[in-house]
């Protein structure tokens, strides 16, 4: 038999790219590459959660070079895995032929991360010879199953573990997943199609007649509403802003912001709204437009990292420790002792988002573009 059903390019059930493409038959094959290593990473939730858990693709890369790696998660973050070559196979929770697969297939790694039930139970089935990270127990229980995981799972069951933790969320899944960390990014790569898409906004906009494009990413989606600014610290930020005519000010959102966005754009005219309607690569796509980006503890966050941005992130119900700067990203924190409480309601009059002032961002905003470029005075 010619016929190589062990090559990770194989599809089973249609000719592989390179038979397709250029007629290749197996015997004669350059990219036949056997699938000797096994590798699967169970992570749903959330899209930005998902988004930076592939901040440990390289590691494993690095540990396992042969390794063939899939991934399992929810089909809204398929678009995350466009152009990211680590990832050899995707499988969607949706999907019905998900669970038989994995009941039938045997992996050399299992890492999950999550110590979500519904994650957990499918991390239960997998046939693994080595686990990391959660499953779920005869009890319905969540448990580690590694010693790495249970400083995870502690930090989500006591909240005074959650507030003491020093450590990046990058740095503790590499922990979970037994892996050397050495501060690799978040994988985002953006394909010559959604470049062609970022460089006709920013003619169609004449951005060019901006020496720096500021963003504003104006929300912090549904779950925790007090992450996100008040509106009125975006309408007195913008007024400072307006007075430097070399900067341009663009607005990010999704739909959770079209009546925010439109009010600070009926205010200020001059403000290039980038849309909320975008699709999940066109919003990447418009982000790694801005120069210096100014958001919440949310999914933008995480993306305008993955595309090296420099940011200032706002900070107040959720942990700042946990995010990797970097060395890009600044943080703004109130000098409150009841941050990263993870609340979705406040008992404070005045909230940790409600103490950041305008004059906080405006100043960080101007020592973060004059980083770019030390030799022009803003």
């Amino acid at each position: 038999m010619i016929l190589k059903t062990d090559c990770k390019y194989f599809p089973g059930n249609k000719p592989c790219v390179p038979s397709k493409t250029e007629g290749k038959k197996c015997n004669d094959c350059n990219y036949y590459e056997p699938v000797d290593f096994k590798i699967l990473i169970i992570k749903l939730d959330a899209t930005g959660d998902v988004l930076r858990t592939t901040a440990i693709l390289p590691a494993l890369k690095r540990e396992y070079p042969k390794s063939h790696i899939t991934w399992v998660t929810k089909r809204n973050a398929k678009d995350l895995f466009t152009n990211n070559l680590f990832v050899d196979e995707l499988f969607f929770i949706e999907d019905n032929d998900t669970i038989s697969r994995l009941l039938v297939e045997k992996f050399n790694i299992l890492i999950h991360p999550d110590a979500s039930p519904v994650s957990a139970s499918l991390a239960s089935i997998v046939k693994a010879e080595i686990k990391k990270g959660f499953v779920l127990d005869e009890k319905g229980k969540v448990i580690p199953v590694n010693e790495d995981a249970v400083e995870w799972l502690e930090m989500g069951a006591f909240d005074d573990l959650k507030k003491k933790n020093q450590k990046t969320y990058q740095e503790i899944i590499h922990n979970i997943a037994g892996l050397k960390y050495q501060k690799d990014e978040i994988q985002i790569h953006l394909n010559q199609k959604e470049i062609e898409f970022k460089n006709h906004f920013y003619s169609n906009n004449n951005l060019k007649r901006f020496k720096y494009l500021v963003g504003l990413n104006t929300g912090a989606g549904t779950r925790w509403q007090y992450k996100q600014w008040q509106l009125e610290g975006y309408i007195k930020l913008i007024e400072k802003l307006s007075l430097k005519k070399e900067l341009g000010i663009l607005l990010y959102g999704g739909p959770d912001e079209i009546e925010r966005n439109k009010i600070l754009k009926d205010k200020f005219p001059d403000v290039i709204d980038t849309g909320t309607d975008n699709s999940l690569r066109q919003f990447f796509s418009v982000l790694d437009l801005c120069d210096v980006l100014v958001t919440s503890d949310t999914m933008a966050l995480h993306a305008a990292t993955a595309l090296k941005k420099k940011i200032i992130c706002l900070f107040g119900p959720t942990s700042n420790t946990e995010i990797e700067d970097y060395g890009r990203i600044e943080k703004i924190i109130p000098d409150l002792d009841c941050l990263a409480c993870y609340k979705t309601r406040c008992d404070f009059e005045i909230t940790c988002m409600g103490s950041i002032t305008s004059d906080m961002v405006y100043e960080s905003i101007l020592k973060q573009i004059q980083n770019l470029n030390p030799l022009i005075s803003i």
